[in-house]
């Protein structure tokens, strides 16, 4: 063992992986892989005003198509007995190396369940003129077998997605510089990506093992979350930059923010969050309509940025008492006027126009409601924010 942390949840392995994995004697919830892609041939992209080239290492260099097929064959076996009945696999990879993933999982009796495109909203430009600017990457997820049952956490995919089940591309972005500040790696992926492989395929407190850790994101996104991390990598200089990563967030203030951070996502669905008074936030429920002012109404409205994302509505009283609702169409309101709320019982009294929000009355799963719903004098003004916002992390 090169590391454990004092809480246990984090532990690292250097040294050669298929050596490392011979060796380990438990079996993993889910294995997360981000193996070569055997990409370093000389090619080029652009960074700032600079060409500079693709190149990660001489590890990363392919020597033929069966030198990349033996190395993902060897990997693969040593990882199935390692993993859980009903534990699946995520493998990360581009055109050079992934169908060589795909042909040595089936070969080793895994059942593939999906291949994810993770498409970059903020892509580097690649050099040449005579292809497309590379701008996505793909992840296989497999099972063990064809006959176990893994586990998929739908209900909370389905909501992140404002109501109907997440496709198969996903839009993020590549890493940023908050994810850098303990120094980087060549191929480092987004706490974004790990954020969501994560939260759909592992319960809290389940344990997830990486053989190629490199800088150890799969390892913070899990202690994030509330899941253990194993990690191996022959490099020691990069192992390090995983622990200063984990030093980091053991620090509160700092694990809050970053927990917040890996939830972020421009596409992410967003919530209106509106106080009624008690008896108004009843009527409300009743009819599946939720209503707010639509400012001084003497001029043109302002629309907040994120409204063209709104997939739910929050009603609380006060900060409390704090229900959620999905909206019958996302992104959608109508303006009304007083004299129409009237028409639905309401006694609006502060404008002459209101925005309405029509939703299910079906309350929906119960979500942590976050604390800061209580925010001194803003409790009382409506406000746009991520649902990610409102997941418990302890209980996902």
């Amino acid at each position: 063992m090169y590391y454990q942390s004092a809480d246990t949840n984090f532990t690292l392995y250097q040294g050669d992986s298929l050596k490392v994995l011979s060796q380990l004697n438990q079996q993993f919830d889910v294995i997360f892989a981000d193996p070569p892609y055997f990409l370093s041939n000389g090619g080029k992209k652009i960074q700032g005003q600079r060409l500079i080239s693709v190149d990660k290492g001489d590890w990363d260099k392919p020597i033929s198509s069966d030198f990349v097929d033996e190395f993902n064959r060897k990997w693969i076996e040593a990882c199935k007995p390692l993993l859980k009945h009903n534990g699946t696999i995520w493998v990360c990879g581009t055109f050079h190396n992934i169908y060589s993933v795909e042909k040595c999982l089936k070969d080793a009796g895994f059942q593939i369940i999906n291949i994810i495109t993770w498409q970059k909203s903020d892509p580097t430009p690649t050099w040449g003129d005579l292809h497309f600017n590379f701008s996505s990457e793909y992840i296989i997820w497999a099972r063990k077998t064809p006959k176990s049952r893994h586990f998929f956490n739908i209900d909370l995919m389905t909501r992140l997605n404002g109501g109907i089940l997440m496709p198969d591309v996903w839009k993020l972005p590549t890493v940023g510089m908050w994810e850098k500040r303990c120094g980087k790696h060549p191929t480092q992926k987004p706490l974004r990506l790990l954020y969501r492989i994560i939260l759909a395929s592992t319960r809290n407190g389940e344990t997830i093992l990486d053989p190629f850790a490199g800088s150890c994101t799969t390892g913070i996104a899990a202690n994030l979350l509330g899941r253990k991390f194993v990690g191996i990598d022959q490099n020691r200089e990069y192992l390090n930059l995983g622990i200063r990563r984990k030093t980091e967030i053991e620090n509160d203030s700092c694990f809050l923010q970053m927990q917040k951070q890996i939830a972020e996502n421009p596409e992410e669905v967003t919530v209106m969050v509106n106080h009624a008074r008690k008896e108004t936030k009843t009527k409300m429920i009743k009819t599946g309509i939720c209503y707010l002012r639509a400012g001084e109404s003497k001029g043109s409205l302002c629309v907040t940025p994120g409204f063209e994302r709104l997939g739910y509505v929050l009603l609380h009283t006060g900060g409390e008492d704090c229900q959620l609702f999905k909206l019958k169409k996302n992104g959608c309101f109508q303006i009304w006027t007083k004299d129409t709320l009237e028409k639905f019982g309401f006694t609006p009294s502060h404008a002459a126009y209101y925005i309405v929000l029509k939703f299910d009355k079906n309350t929906m799963p119960s979500l942590q409601i976050a604390n800061n719903v209580k925010q001194r004098i803003n409790t009382y003004r409506p406000k746009i924010r991520p649902l990610s916002d409102f997941i418990d992390f302890q209980n996902t």
